[in-house]
């Protein structure tokens, strides 16, 4: 079974089942052409996200990070107290968000949006800053200089969501295809063709499509769009908890346009 044999879903009766800005995240790295047979595994209990007979979307992010790549290295190292910060593009549309990702009770992903300019997608304002510091506060994420966040690095992809699942017990997954990532300034990629990267977003009971990837003996993947990608770009930064996912990694380096793998200007 194919993305595009499967039922769709609005996103407005998406985001009203399964919003889910508090989680728990899973995710896989997949061999793109063992993902039919897992969308067969599930079939029946999966809705695709379908917007004006869309079903797949071009995503563009910036992460921003501090000189000394602190998010890196506290994400690296499974550290409590980690964040990410990042704007996010939706091609299609050009909606814009700046994005702040901290950690949860019981190992769950606390995300706060904040809609943004998409001028000022591959920046932060003033204003942009100053939500940064208040989600951190919050979250009890101290000794961040905010005011010293820089881009760090562009990723480009292209994404389908579902709804998994019926009733009261729902969760949402994402199957991220062409990802490429680039470090800011720089003309030097890296992809990871041939492979599809699915995350499961939900409570914790696993989900329907969780246990069709155990089933078929893929388990869950440390792979992070912006540690690994990072760690694959740069090879003067330490593996950290991505080394056994990097040594198996299909990962290709080469060159593309600077438009391939960020939003707009990074100034």
């Amino acid at each position: 079974m194919n993305i595009d044999d499967l039922p769709t879903i609005s996103l407005e009766q998406l985001l009203d089942r399964a919003a889910l800005q508090t989680r728990v995240d899973r995710k896989y790295l997949l061999d793109a052409a063992a993902l039919p047979s897992v969308l067969d595994a599930v079939a029946g209990r999966v809705e695709v996200l379908s917007i004006n007979g869309t079903r797949r979307f071009a995503y563009r992010s910036t992460y921003f990070d501090t000189p000394e790549l602190d998010a890196f290295h506290l994400a690296g190292r499974g550290r409590r107290r980690r964040f990410k910060v990042r704007t996010r593009v939706y091609r299609q549309s050009g909606e814009t968000w700046l994005e702040v990702k901290t950690r949860g009770p019981r190992g769950t992903t606390v995300k706060d949006r904040l809609p943004y300019d998409l001028a000022d997608a591959g920046r932060l304002t003033a204003d942009g800053r100053a939500f940064i510091a208040g989600v951190l506060a919050d979250n009890r994420v101290r000794d961040v200089d905010v005011t010293g966040l820089v881009p760090s690095l562009h990723t480009a992809y292209d994404r389908t969501t579902m709804l998994l699942g019926a009733g009261s017990v729902v969760s949402r997954a994402t199957i991220d295809s062409g990802l490429v990532w680039r470090r800011p300034g720089s003309t030097v990629t890296s992809t990871v063709p041939g492979t599809v990267i699915v995350e499961t977003k939900g409570g914790s009971t696993p989900s329907v499509l969780d246990r069709a990837l155990w089933r078929g003996g893929t388990r869950p993947s440390r792979v992070s769009k912006y540690g690994t990608g990072l760690a694959v770009l740069d090879d003067d930064l330490p593996d950290l908890k991505w080394h056994r996912l990097l040594t198996r990694l299909p990962a290709e380096k080469g060159t593309a346009p600077l438009s391939a793998a960020e939003n707009t200007r990074t100034a």
